[in-house]
């Protein structure tokens, strides 16, 4: 089993029942096990600013799946909930699942970079993440809490 980061946002329709729900779906995948969820958050768009704000939130897991096996359940996943992947980057979704970090694992190949390569320029991924994993060290980055105090969360929510 390896414990593996996933973040989970949604700006469209009901985006925190699709969270959520996304987290119950997580906990159902085949070989893995949901060991905790951070708050929710409302953060506002990034990349593509003329859209929704989003809720953002991160889960711990521990899973047997290989990294491909676990993006493409992810994947799987995010169709279930009405997602589609047209191409456009930073924009609008009912559901986004990105898999953040797994501990052990380096990886960068067409389909999947681990760690997740920009996680540390986000703080919709950082502060949900902290309160998971505070001292988690991300290899070439340094410390979530450290990359976290450094980051501007200007308009970033704490949801109750």
């Amino acid at each position: 089993m390896t414990l593996a980061y996933i973040a989970l946002g949604s700006n469209l329709g009901d985006a925190q029942a699709q969270v959520l729900g996304a987290f119950a779906a997580l906990d159902a995948l085949p070989q893995t096990r949901l060991l905790a969820r951070s708050p929710l958050y409302l953060t506002p768009p990034w990349g593509v600013l003329e859209q929704p704000p989003f809720i953002n939130a991160v889960a711990q897991i521990d899973t047997a799946l290989t990294p491909h096996e676990l993006l493409d359940a992810l994947l799987k996943v995010e169709r279930a909930a009405g997602r589609v992947r047209d191409g456009e980057r930073w924009g609008p979704r009912t559901l986004d699942l990105d898999v953040l970090h797994m501990d052990g694992v380096a990886l960068s190949d067409d389909r999947l970079t681990l760690p997740h390569p920009r996680m540390a320029e986000r703080a919709f991924v950082l502060l949900p993440l902290n309160d998971l994993a505070p001292a988690l060290a991300l290899p070439g980055q340094g410390k979530v809490a450290d990359l976290l105090a450094a980051m501007d969360t200007t308009g970033c929510e704490r949801l109750p």
